[in-house]
């Protein structure tokens, strides 16, 4: 079966588009409390209260979601992400930003388990999965897009002052979308057949999923590289105003929107190995000319904050693509554990890669922004080489 009807795929792409303003939203908080003395340090590790419960939670969630029903989980997940979102802009103390960020890892933990889970329940097909996909994780450049713009129009404004009333907007679409799913009938899985959690784990040691789990950790590395801190990157290293910093950023997001719709029309045409292949060596490319750019011609480095944007079109289908093409092959009953051991690697890879920039921030090493990046790029290069050539070698 497969979920085209938009009834259904409509309050999936609005929970991404959610999930994304929320999770995105830290280059904006980070950009903004760096300018009430607090350190870069504090900072980097804000990310890591936002990722370590997605991490922990996930695998407890599996059985939540399996009990109570992925509909219901969805839902109930999108409303605390409504209510912390309505009551943040009234708080002014630095540590409930840390709890708002725990509360939103959690939630988005078990949103990421329940939407994966309904799009593979219902569709069996690997490109169309990946087609599914990728439509689905558009949205969630959408949702950084909005979120840079909206933001930066109210930091621009001569309301900068309530930059945090934004956050008013995502309780609204969350309550909208909470009504679209309310009235969706979807397909649950089987509430007996995922029972036994570490014997689903025990069945991942092969080598590809352990591959591919390395992948999808670099991948996260590597967009958490940009989504997070490109606009503390420009304002600091290109000397660009705030405002412009967060525009041109959201211009990333816009090109890696155009990039995932690009792929879900497309794909069905190319084979998905010589796509991500060619992604790839699309972003090595890039990079190179940036730091080549940076570290030769330094009085010309402002040209990077047109090149940078470029990298979404080829970044962004990466994660969409390995997703499907091996999810594709995971029974259906043991989907919930496998997604949240996606989340796990994800939030790792998300928090190692705040670690690192804050570091690189803090002792000024700005230079070798493009270099950090080409660096991770080029495992995720060397890991799926070896992981696609394992999946082939057991097909």
């Amino acid at each position: 079966m497969s979920i085209n009807s938009t009834n259904i795929s409509l309050p999936l792409r609005l929970t991404f588009f959610i999930f994304s303003m929320v999770l995105n939203c830290m280059g904006i908080v980070i950009l903004q409390l760096s300018q009430e003395n607090i350190g870069y340090d504090k900072l980097g590790f804000l990310e890591a209260f936002k990722d370590l419960p997605i991490a922990f939670i996930s695998l407890f969630a599996v059985n939540f979601i399996s009990k109570v029903g992925a509909k219901k989980s969805l839902i109930l997940a999108l409303s605390i992400v409504g209510i912390c979102s309505f009551i943040l802009p009234f708080v002014e103390v630095f540590w409930f930003y840390k709890l708002w960020f725990a509360i939103i890892g959690t939630c988005f933990a078990i949103g990421k388990i329940c939407v994966y889970g309904i799009i593979r329940n219902n569709i069996t097909i690997e490109k169309s999965l990946a087609k599914t996909m990728n439509n689905v994780e558009a949205s969630f450049m959408i949702g950084i897009f909005v979120v840079n713009v909206g933001f930066g129009w109210l930091i621009a404004s001569e309301y900068s002052e309530y930059w945090k009333f934004g956050f008013i907007f995502i309780s609204i679409v969350s309550l909208v979308t909470i009504y679209l799913l309310s009235r969706i009938t979807i397909i649950e899985a089987d509430k007996n057949l995922e029972n036994n959690i570490f014997s689903s784990l025990i069945s991942f040691r092969k080598t590809s999923v352990i591959l591919f789990f390395f992948v999808i950790f670099f991948i996260v590395l590597t967009e958490q590289s940009f989504n997070s801190w490109l606009p503390t990157y420009y304002r600091n290293h290109l000397k660009v105003n705030s405002f412009f910093a967060i525009q041109a950023s959201s211009m990333l997001a816009m090109f890696s929107y155009i990039g995932r719709i690009i792929t879900a029309n497309v794909i069905q045409r190319f084979s998905l190995v010589k796509y991500f292949t060619f992604c790839l060596v699309c972003i090595m490319f890039l990079l190179s000319i940036i730091f080549g750019i940076q570290y030769f011609g330094s009085d010309q480095s402002e040209i990077s904050l047109y090149l940078f944007p470029i990298i979404g079109l080829f970044l962004s289908p990466l994660y969409p693509l390995i997703n499907s093409k091996m999810i594709s092959q995971i029974e259906s009953q043991k989907i919930n554990t496998f997604t949240s051991l996606i989340v796990i690697f994800s939030s790792l890879g998300s928090s190692v890669s705040s670690i690192t920039m804050s570091l690189l921030f803090e002792n000024q090493i700005l230079t070798f922004y493009s270099l950090y990046i080409l660096g991770a790029v080029l495992i995720i290069f060397c890991l799926s080489t070896f992981y696609f050539k394992q999946d082939y070698l057991k097909n």
